[in-house]
């Protein structure tokens, strides 16, 4: 049940990249927004735009700036749910 989860929160994130611009072959769990998906401040605000709908949640800019990565963001989605 719990991997099925984890899939789901995986495929929503994702979906959340596509809508932000990432290209499907950019979108890895290792892949750092600024360095790999060279985000910028714009992307940040559609990004967070669509997590937070999608998932349903709200970030604290706090939170955000804590997610240097796709996996940073996984794990924080997990605690969340």
């Amino acid at each position: 049940m719990e991997a099925m989860e984890d899939k789901k929160i995986r495929r929503n994130l994702y979906r959340v990249l596509r809508k932000t611009g990432v290209q499907k072959s950019d979108i890895q769990p290792t892949a750092f927004y600024q360095r790999d998906l060279r985000f910028d401040s714009v992307d940040w605000k559609i990004f967070t735009f669509y997590l937070e709908g999608i998932f349903n949640i709200s970030i604290r800019d706090e939170e955000l700036v804590r997610q240097s990565s796709v996996n940073d963001t996984l794990r924080y989605l997990k605690n969340t749910a």
